[in-house]
């Protein structure tokens, strides 16, 4: 399926910077991005000899560069905070040096350039204290998924859907909506796992589409774990469980949707597309010691398979199906697992502890049998 992402220069520099990364196959990134493998080497032989800077300037920018001089950086400086108003002084300095302009003057230079111009208010300065930051060893061992809080439309409303990858900060999925009912989180969600490969595990919220009332799992969640996909959700009321997915709402606020009057989905969608690639393959990231999201960045090796595969268990596993009550019978007793498996197979596992059962669904762990406790509720 095509990217459908507009730019084509933005297109071009996020595939560039993904099929340089070590051991990406890249004829199936050629396939996951919907161009031929003709239009992909032919991007890259543009990245292998001008680097970013080639494909940019062949849009927008001059070949040759006059001398810098102080005035002319400070210029630069200026004009990269007023394109990027949100940035700080080591962003923007860094951002400087990626694109090619050497001699960038200090971190507390450029503040002092944005003060002199009025670029920055001096609380704005005073730096947050710094905190203990967790975060996946590799790319796609966890992707982080929410809705970011609705904002009025002069049409309706409109919940931005973003998924994020916990190691590298890159973003995923960026998707305007006009509801968060779960085939519209389902078919995006597919979309980015054709695009970017499946991750490991997915976390998110319990509110809806996410969470279901009672119920410990949703059909939203049997869905990846039938792709192998392991899900957990957040602690909830404590939005701290996927703080980068936060922060990245934080900067999609700032960046985008302050500026007001969107009309419709549409319109929204249109400003994502435009600064989706800024944040993955320009913006620097403090988390990332100022680096991309796109350099560490990779797709993931696992496929997305267009068929669901078959239900299958270890040899030695118990198999149980689930009745159209939630409930299933093992060793004589009933036990409730949920309406969410309803006429699935669910396999059942002794654990290392004496009298304690694991209910599994391929995979994943989704309830513990205790026979010392074994007084069920009536089906």
């Amino acid at each position: 399926m095509p990217w459908n992402v507009k730019d084509l220069i933005s297109r071009g520099l996020e595939f560039v910077s993904l099929a340089s990364q070590s051991g990406v196959n890249r004829r199936e990134l050629c396939r996951r991005f919907g161009i031929s493998p003709r239009v992909g080497y032919k991007w890259l032989r543009r990245y292998a000899t001008g680097g970013v800077m080639a494909l940019q300037e062949q849009s927008r920018r001059p070949r040759r560069r006059p001398a810098q001089t102080a005035v002319e950086l400070e210029a630069r400086v200026v004009a990269l905070r007023q394109e990027h108003p949100v940035w700080g002084a080591r962003k923007l300095r860094r951002r400087l040096e990626d694109l090619g302009h050497g001699s960038m003057p200090a971190t507390s230079t450029t503040t002092g350039i944005l003060h002199r111009h009025g670029l920055i208010a001096a609380s704005a300065s005073i730096a947050a204290e710094p905190y203990q930051r967790f975060e996946r060893a590799a790319p796609n061992e966890l992707w982080q998924a929410d809705f970011k809080g609705h904002f009025a439309l002069r049409t309706g409303r409109c919940p931005p859907l973003c998924a994020l990858d916990d190691n590298s900060r890159y973003n995923i999925l960026l998707q305007a909506c006009p509801h968060q009912q779960e085939t519209l989180v389902q078919t995006h969600l597919q979309e980015a796992f054709r695009r970017q490969g499946l991750p490991n595990q997915l976390l998110w919220d319990n509110g809806s589409p996410w969470g279901c009332g009672g119920e410990a799992y949703t059909t939203l969640d049997v869905w990846p774990m039938r792709l192998g996909i392991r899900v957990c959700h957040g602690r909830p009321y404590h939005p701290q469980t996927q703080g980068k997915e936060e922060r990245f709402h934080r900067a999609l606020q700032a960046a985008v949707l302050a500026r007001g009057g969107w009309n419709d989905c549409a319109q929204v969608q249109h400003g994502l597309d435009a600064w989706r690639p800024v944040y993955n393959t320009q913006r620097p990231h403090d988390a990332l010691a100022l680096a991309t999201p796109v350099s560490r960045y990779r797709p993931s090796q696992r496929s997305y398979p267009e068929m669901l595969p078959p239900i299958e268990y270890a040899p030695g596993v118990a198999v149980r199906r689930v009745d159209q009550n939630g409930w299933l019978y093992f060793g004589g007793t009933p036990w409730k697992i949920g309406r969410t498996f309803v006429g699935l197979p669910v396999g059942i596992r002794p654990t290392a502890r004496d009298g304690v059962l694991e209910a599994i669904f391929l995979t994943q762990v989704i309830e513990e049998l205790n026979l010392h406790h074994s007084t069920q509720p009536t089906p």
